[in-house]
């Protein structure tokens, strides 16, 4: 089950980061400074060409670094050398912010979809949380990764990220496939415990019902104090960014 902090601590999306500040979105910087003030953390996860779970949000490495290209065609050690657009660091691995966070907050786990799907990331990613000390929660887009998660790591909360589906945001999917997702049909078979869903859908009955029956509901992703208020008249806890939200006492 989720630790109960991820329902009381908001969560910093991409960890506390704040391009004005040199702190980038899943930096080292950005994960020590959410850290500092109290905040549970948000990271996200791709894998290497030689199958090291990196802290990089993007399939390709174009908007936030100066090379082009995917993350998964360069090996790790080459993803650690290459700056990160608006600061003074290089993409982390998944076990350098493991030992940052070392437990001090709730770090909640986004894996990436990875096409085709094959399970390494998954199997990489079990491999470093085991025996980790502290608050974690993993979650994804794919149903398939939570699955998978299920298996390799059954003891480590899992989630589904959800949303509306949109054809605008999901083009690549068919109208079908995008239908069948908006009703999160996969919430049991993975053995999921909590929803990430988009905030602007969170009126959705689907939602409602999950949470009826024990779901804990979050949410993304909050940008102003406002948006926090609407969402939390529904969901448990916000990951949020662009503001400092409140921690309660």
């Amino acid at each position: 089950m989720l630790h109960p902090d991820f329902l009381r601590l908001p969560v910093a999306h991409r960890a506390l980061h704040d391009r004005a500040a040199g702190r980038v979105e899943n930096s080292r910087a950005a994960i020590r400074a959410a850290i500092a003030a109290g905040y549970a953390i948000e990271i996200d996860l791709q894998l290497s060409s030689d199958g090291v779970p990196v802290v990089f949000h993007d399939d390709d490495l174009d908007r936030l670094t100066d090379r082009t290209g995917p993350v998964a065609a360069r090996t790790a050690q080459d993803l650690s050398t290459i700056p990160l657009t608006g600061g003074d660091e290089t993409i982390p691995t998944f076990a350098e912010v493991l030992e940052i966070v070392a437990g001090k907050v709730p770090l909640l786990v986004e894996i990436k979809d990875q096409t085709p799907f094959t399970g390494d990331l998954e199997r990489a990613t079990a491999a470093l949380l085991k025996g980790y000390d502290g608050p974690v929660a993993v979650m994804g887009f794919n149903p398939e990764t939570v699955v998978r998660m299920a298996e390799l790591a059954p003891d480590i909360a899992r989630g589904l990220t959800t949303c509306d589906y949109s054809a605008e945001d999901w083009p690549h999917l068919e109208e079908a496939e995008r239908a069948r997702l908006r009703e999160i049909p996969d919430y049991d078979r993975a053995g999921a415990s909590f929803l990430s869903h988009y905030h602007r859908d969170l009126d959705r009955p689907r939602v409602a019902e999950l949470k009826a029956q024990g779901a804990a509901i979050l949410c993304w992703t909050i940008r102003t104090p406002e948006e926090e208020a609407q969402a939390r008249t529904v969901a448990a806890n916000v990951t949020f960014e662009g503001y400092p939200a409140a921690i309660p006492s």
